[in-house]
């Protein structure tokens, strides 16, 4: 659900005819040399692929094809001829390490590369599709590298999921954050139509840009799926020519059909592949958030214990998570977004001044400050604990004994102690309870009259503690109960 400022620069971007920006810096880690992949399946068919278009330079991409997509042969040599390319890929990743000093005194430093692989596709449709690759292929047995192939798309789609990381991104995702268009939330997933608003030709505005890429014969669809028109008109009777061809054993027609495939396949890539580039030239105009290091860092774990895990001989990735496991990476999930969104308001303005409109951050003046007050611990030591008193006008959802940092000072936390509404007006009573200092060495706290702004403080550890699967009940994938002798005797 879009919050009351995103609405509002759609209809901006609506009455100007240019994209609005909704960000101030961009918020994803972009490396050097991302394997770009634009994949196509045949229409009505879950996973057989069509082909796809994958590299790292945008003047040589790299075009593969199947020519038969139901053939489970062809799949099998288009898996092959993927794999090359995208397990070439990541152990180039795997050159350099580097030292973590552990946080512990008796631990030596761990080891993590120094660098990690970036896949970028062009929609959320195909980091769904890739991941349906992973789990077609990653529990084949051939002797090949398909298998292997299976497991790191499987890894590259899980990580897509985690809010903040880097690994694994869709273009229309990175450019919806930063830009509102006048177009809808539909329209903006076709990524030709999104590109136009935001980098209309010159003379054109992004609204006139954005009609022109209505034309699928010009700006075909992204992917996975093709156009309806190009399948009946001219896909079906190349593979039809192909079936034909390969029926009757003519090796001069099953050539020429297989060109002809390649050629209607090429047409319907192509235009998406440039626009990739064109996307990813135009992020990397942005500014890198602050925050983006400390996560692309997360991301090279990962990435480290994927590759020690499949070297160990760990197994693949299981084709349903336990109700325990389920339950456990939903809440990492739930816990990495609130603090991506935290640090979002922390790095970039923009953020949060959203996150005001919707009562999450709050902002507003200084009334009171007690900078010298001090509470007594349980065991009897004097703690400094100045306390301030904001007076804000934002809708206000947030709730007392919740700690917030300001980006001015982002190693102050403040802890809501009391919330006292009047009216259109709200006073909120804060206490700092780090980065204050001591009582001999205090460190300086909002002055009366100063504008402040306050967003949740990032939740760097913890999590609900869940139970083993042996000690869930059967419903949930534990062990059936013991059948009771009574009733046994009774019956």
């Amino acid at each position: 659900m879009s919050s009351l400022l995103v609405v509002l620069e759609k209809l901006h971007a609506a009455r100007s005819g240019h994209a609005r920006p909704l960000r101030r810096m961009r918020h994803h880690h972009l490396v050097d040399e991302p394997l770009v992949i634009v994949p196509l399946k045949l229409a009505g068919e879950a996973a057989a692929p069509l082909g796809c278009a994958v590299g790292t330079d945008p003047d040589d991409p790299l075009l593969l094809t199947v020519p038969q997509p139901r053939n489970r042969d062809l799949q099998h040599a288009f898996f092959v001829e993927l794999a090359r390319v995208v397990l070439g890929y990541v152990a180039a990743r795997q050159d350099e390490t580097e030292e973590v000093p552990s946080n512990r005194k008796d631990e030596p430093p761990r080891l993590r590369y120094a660098d990690a692989p970036q896949i970028l596709v062009p929609n959320r449709l195909a980091l769904d599709y890739l991941g349906l690759l992973g789990r077609l292929t990653r529990f084949q047995e051939t002797e090949d590298d398909v298998p292997l192939l299976g497991r790191w798309l499987t890894f590259f789609a899980d990580r897509a999921e985690y809010p903040g990381s880097s690994l694994t991104l869709a273009m229309t995702d990175l450019l919806t954050a930063q830009w509102a268009t006048g177009q809808s939330d539909l329209e903006d997933a076709n990524l030709a139509m999104l590109l136009a608003w935001i980098c209309p030709p010159e003379g054109m505005t992004g609204a006139q840009a954005a009609q022109a890429a209505e034309d699928p014969l010009d700006f075909p669809p992204a992917g996975p799926a093709t156009d309806p028109d190009f399948d009946n008109l001219v896909l079906q009777p190349a593979v039809r020519g192909y079936d034909r061809a390969a029926a009757a054993g003519d090796r001069v027609a099953l050539a020429r059909s297989e060109a002809k495939i390649r050629e209607a396949v090429e047409s319907q890539l192509m235009p998406t592949w440039r626009l990739m580039w064109k996307g990813l030239e135009r992020l990397r105009q942005l500014p890198e958030a602050p925050h983006c290091e400390q996560r692309w860092a997360a991301d090279r774990d990962r990435f480290t214990g994927h590759v020690d895990h499949i070297a160990e001989g760990g197994p693949p990735q299981p084709r349903h998570d336990h109700a325990v496991a389920a339950a456990a990476r939903l809440a990492t999930l739930e816990r990495a977004q609130n603090r991506f969104d935290a640090e979002q308001a922390l790095d970039d303005p923009f953020v949060l001044a959203e996150l005001r409109t919707t009562g999450d951050a709050f902002g507003g003046t200084v009334v009171g400050r007690e900078p010298d007050r001090t509470e007594i611990s349980p065991k009897g030591r004097v703690l400094l604990r100045p306390r301030i008193t904001v007076l804000t006008e934002d809708p206000v959802r947030v709730e007392a004994d919740q700690t917030y940092v300001s980006p001015e000072r982002p190693k102050q936390t403040v802890r809501i102690r009391e919330i006292i509404e009047d009216g259109s007006e709200c006073l909120l009573v804060l206490d700092v309870v780090a980065g204050m200092g001591t009582v001999k060495k205090p460190a300086p706290i909002p002055e009366l009259g100063e504008t402040v702004c306050y967003t949740r403080a990032p939740a760097q550890f913890g999590g609900q503690e869940f139970p083993a699967p042996e000690q869930t009940p059967w419903t949930h994938g534990g062990p059936p109960a013991a059948p009771d002798d009574s009733q046994g005797a009774q019956q």
